[in-house]
């Protein structure tokens, strides 16, 4: 049997010899095909049809729609990003294969997998909402990919420093993972690139919310990351660590969010340059989470600890809802709800004027819930 990575059956019968062994192919293919893939009877998602090629598979137990699928990207000519494509279909194209590999790691942690929701703008554009919930780590997990496309709101364009009029195009991959423990961080992470009239720049960045911090944790997060920096610039780390502590502070709360990590937006340079820098970052934020979620995960907590990180989510929900550039330009472009409050945490709690207990644990948190250098 032959199975996509939508867990669906694309092909039935026996295992065969000249088979090559394919009983499965969803850790061979990081997604499903689709219609945007093919542009000018060329195959663009080179990494889709290189494990066939590899493999060899015998189509003969395909139905013959499937085959003659596989036969047509066997025949077509693949060809590699190159500069022939557009900024539109290159950045598209990273963060699809960015959102693949991200969901990909998180299932093999995880041991469950992700839904996929596949919807549409209205205006232009649309995109693949994937959420894992109460799993063997997360109790919500999302990662989602968009492209939307269309005209701003008067009001709203005004207020974007860069390009003039009210056309824009948006792409990129955002993700939050709520876990279901109190000792493994949330994290959340976004990268993006944007044209509006006659301009275009890239955003995002990554920042880590531990409930029971560990120093430890912190530094792995942040050299992972200033590693990556470092690669590009030597100045980018310290420039967008600091606007990543003032970005993620909560005004009102008078305390960070967690323990930071990097943001940046307005990138609009050299575009090569800040391409390779963003796709750099994206590349290393397995690297810098998937360590911690793998070391905490198993960690004991009593229901003491479960009801302290319900209450530190409710500062989550309170930076989303007030402050987030993301969750605003999601809702004022009309995008799909669902997807834009994805990165609410299932469950929080408020407790009116909580104060931890004097030497306690929580008490001593609240240490790490201001800007500090970790790399």
């Amino acid at each position: 049997m032959v199975v996509h990575r939508d867990r669906g059956k694309a092909g039935s019968g026996q295992e065969f010899p000249n088979d090559n062994r394919i009983t499965r192919s969803g850790d061979l293919f990081r997604r499903s095909a689709e219609l945007t893939d093919i542009r000018d009877s060329v195959v663009r998602e080179f990494f889709d049809v290189v494990p066939m090629f590899r493999r060899r598979a015998n189509t003969g137990n395909l139905d013959p729609f499937l085959k003659f699928g596989f036969e047509f990207v066997l025949h077509a000519e693949i060809v590699p990003q190159s500069s022939a494509m557009t900024w539109r279909e290159r950045t598209e194209d990273y963060f699809k294969g960015l959102q693949d590999r991200i969901c990909t790691s998180l299932e093999a942690l995880d041991g469950q997998f992700f839904r996929e929701d596949l919807w549409s703008r209205e205006g232009g554009g649309g995109g693949r909402t994937r959420v894992l919930e109460n799993g063997g780590v997360f109790e919500k997990a999302g990662v989602n990919f968009s492209s939307v496309a269309g005209n701003l709101p008067q009001e709203f364009a005004d207020k974007i420093p860069r390009g003039t009029g009210t056309a824009f195009f948006a792409t990129g991959v955002s993700l939050v993972l709520h876990p279901a423990s109190p000792m493994v961080p949330t994290v959340h992470a976004n990268f993006r690139y944007l044209e509006k009239g006659d301009a275009a720049w890239f955003g995002g960045g990554m920042d880590l919310t531990p409930y029971y911090p560990h120093a430890e944790d912190a530094i792995h997060f942040h050299r992972t990351i200033k590693t990556a920096c470092d690669s590009h610039d030597a100045t980018l780390y310290p420039r967008f660590k600091k606007w990543c502590d003032e970005y993620f502070f909560l005004k009102h709360r008078n305390e960070t969010r967690g323990v930071g990590g990097i943001f940046f937006d307005y990138l609009d340079g050299d575009r090569e340059k800040d391409y390779a820098f963003v796709t750099g970052v994206g590349d290393a934020f397995l690297n810098a989470y998937v360590p911690i979620a793998e070391k905490r995960r198993s960690e004991s907590f009593t229901e003491r600890h479960r009801q302290y990180q319900l209450y530190r989510r409710g500062r989550y929900v309170e930076f989303n809802l007030l402050y987030d550039r993301g969750t605003i330009f999601g809702l004022e472009t009309r995008g799909r709800t669902e997807s834009i409050l994805m990165s609410l945490p299932p469950l929080a709690r408020w407790v009116y004027d909580f104060k931890p207990e004097p030497g306690s644990l929580e008490e001593q948190n609240m240490e790490f819930f201001k800007p500090k250098e970790w790399a």
